[in-house]
């Protein structure tokens, strides 16, 4: 009895939304598991496609990884292109309506690539793995603001742990699926697969919605119908491409989101090139540094898993959002001093854990939880901006900082003085993330526990 009442207080899901709660974790498991099946495999047609001669472009050539790195910069704009038209078709479509839209694009994509074949030609398999990182911004945007738009402030506290365990368990999942099989699957087979999951994540997505009893008008759970807010008044003949940025601009708690995820995406840049470094001064072998990989992702799962299950949903009802978005920014400050003070393999491998261990645990749930206590527009049209192009435009500015810094520090004791930029950059990050958790409380409290 004592163990049981233990386990309900960290997985606080009431009877009546455990139905729901199953679903959209299954939701978010398809999702993830499908983006860890197109990663890789996107991922080796490019590097192989342009590992013998490159990319050469107005007379100037690239190796295949900074062709990847180039390709990286142009998901930038693939995701700009994407946030206007999420944020046009929101103005119609919400919830599994647009989660079916979305998996039928890519249901198209995979049909079109498995005719013509990924790695036909450069164009191809540079479609391919442009493709194969939309439906990340795509897929995982849309069910977070279907999520956002059908739970209250006080529900996502509880509820989004136990569904963003979904998420984790669809990588490791479908990362290991992939490792397992990816030499006994043709491509054409693998996007079949991916097809097949498209298909369920809409059954699962529309199951989801009968069971939050939702239709295009109906309000969060919890929330009755006739007391769903109104959006803050927009415009139809706004540009649907200013759109989400113009609710971004007028919202000091929708900057403090964006002051959020762009530090992390400027900061984790930093941490993973520190991470490589380490890996490359302190191994010997391709097999060591291999193995080594394998070790620290393993490890950064298990840690992920753990944290998400047990603590994400325990920390954001017990102690608040500041508290559990602080978790991350304290943690890679930590492991920063560590690695400034001591630059070995061990904490430069402790920079990564700390990052994706919490990243895709209990910072991407109390993170979106950020978004329940806002207008429908906010939840679809500003949040797409920030996903889609505020991310987008960080990483890009993060690809710059590996391409300038890696001349200019040699070896791993120049490299540790980078933690030197990571700390005030965090600093700066946990501000805000402070920042946001008290406007959250703030907007939960106005509101009785119902968005405002």
């Amino acid at each position: 009895m004592k163990a049981a009442n233990w386990l309900r207080n960290l997985i606080d899901v009431r009877p009546e939304e455990r139905a729901a709660a199953a679903l959209m974790s299954l939701y978010f498991f398809l999702v993830i598991t499908s983006f860890w099946i197109l990663k890789p495999i996107k991922k080796t047609l490019f590097i192989d496609h342009f590992a013998t001669d490159g990319l050469s472009i107005l007379g100037s050539s690239f190796t295949a990884p900074e062709a990847e790195q180039l390709a990286k910069v142009g998901n930038l704009f693939v995701a700009a292109i994407a946030a206007t038209v999420f944020s046009a078709l929101s103005r119609s479509l919400r919830r599994a309506q647009l989660t079916t839209v979305f998996a039928g694009f890519f249901l198209a994509a995979y049909a079109f690539f498995a005719i013509v074949g990924p790695a036909q030609s450069g164009l191809t398999v540079s479609g391919f793995y442009l493709m194969g990182d939309l439906f990340s911004t795509l897929m995982v945007a849309t069910f977070f603001s279907f999520l956002n738009d059908s739970v209250s402030p006080d529900s996502a506290k509880r509820l989004y742990g136990v569904v963003g365990f979904g998420g984790v368990l669809g990588g490791v999942f479908g990362s290991t699926a992939v490792a397992l099989w990816i030499s006994a699957l043709s491509t054409t087979s693998w996007l079949a697969i991916a097809a097949g999951l498209a298909i369920a994540i809409v059954i699962v997505a529309r199951a989801a919605a009968a069971k939050f009893k939702l239709d295009e008008d109906a309000s969060q759970v919890g929330v009755p119908v006739e007391a769903t807010p109104e959006a803050a008044p927009t415009s139809d003949a706004v540009n649907p491409a200013i759109a989400g940025a113009r609710l971004v601009f007028r919202s000091g708690y929708l900057m403090s989101i964006v002051v959020i995820v762009g530090l992390y995406e400027l900061v984790s840049a930093i941490v993973d090139f520190q991470f490589t470094s380490a890996i490359f001064e302190f191994t010997q072998s391709e097999a060591e540094r291999s193995q080594h990989y394998a070790s620290v992702f393993a490890v950064t799962n298990w840690v992920s898993m753990f944290v998400q299950l047990f603590l994400t949903s325990f920390i954001m009802r017990r102690f608040g959002l500041s508290v559990a978005l602080l978790l991350l920014p304290v943690s890679i400050a930590l492991s920063s001093i560590g690695f400034l003070a001591a630059p070995t393999l061990l904490l430069g491998s402790l920079l990564s854990v700390s990052d994706n261990g919490l990243s895709y645990s209990v910072n991407q749930s109390s993170k979106e939880a950020l978004y329940v206590p806002t207008t429908v527009e906010e939840k679809y049209q500003a949040k797409a901006f920030i996903d889609m192009f505020v991310q987008r435009a960080a990483k890009v500015v993060g690809v710059g900082i590996g391409l300038t810094v890696k001349n200019s520090f040699v070896g791993v004791a120049g490299v540790s003085s980078l933690s030197f930029a990571v700390l005030p950059l965090v600093g700066l990050w946990a501000y805000a993330a402070v920042y946001a958790g008290r406007a959250f409380r703030q907007r939960e409290e106005e509101s009785g526990g119902s968005p405002p």
